[in-house]
């Protein structure tokens, strides 16, 4: 079992144990004794692992493989932020299955098929690669979300991009055009330059 588990980086859905013949009672019997942990329903890791740095994110890679971590998560992802998200914004394709998902709490945004594509990084956190929209597609994002999310929060994220000197105007204008923000961020963009 720790074998089949270190495969995955430690965690393993009970589907999965089961296929590969593990009996459901001696599954079940090592997360009585602690041998596993649960993370969510049908989802376990090796208690032996050191703490997950940021179990939400970790959980909804693993259990919503097709999404990617978008606008306020991806913001606090990327640094670029002072809010702490009480959930975890996730974009997927248009007309995808609805994900469910306990915990944690989801916000979930519909993209089209090209802004789902544009800009999507992968990051490993504890071994499980996030997957994750770029810090200037985000901010774009968050940009076309502003009247969601406040333009406030847009703002600020632009700002605190701008001071960590990673400032990249063509990849800007690029998601932008994808977006259709390209008016609304243009006076933002002058004023920061």
């Amino acid at each position: 079992m720790r074998r089949l588990c270190s495969e995955r980086g430690g965690v393993i859905r009970t589907a999965h144990a089961i296929r590969m013949g593990i009996h459901p009672r001696t599954f079940y019997a090592l997360r009585d004794v602690g041998f596993l942990e649960r993370m969510e329903r049908g989802l376990y890791r090796l208690a032996e692992l050191p703490e997950i740095g940021q179990p939400d994110l970790v959980t909804v890679a693993l259990k919503v493989p097709s999404g990617v971590v978008c606008l306020i998560s991806a913001l606090a992802f990327h640094e670029l932020t002072t809010q702490i998200p009480h959930e975890v914004s996730i974009a997927l394709p248009r007309h995808s299955e609805l994900p469910r998902l306990r915990f944690p709490p989801i916000r979930v945004y519909w993209f089209s098929a090209n802004a789902m594509k544009a800009g999507v990084e992968t990051h490993t956190l504890d071994g499980v690669p996030i997957r994750v929209f770029a810090a200037e597609k985000t901010l774009t994002d968050c940009f076309k979300y502003r009247n969601k999310l406040g333009l406030d929060t847009a703002v600020e994220g632009l700002r605190l991009y701008r001071e960590r000197k990673r400032l990249n105007i063509d990849a800007l204008m690029r998601y932008a055009a994808i977006d259709r923000v390209q008016n609304v961020m243009r006076p933002y963009l002058e004023a920061v330059l």
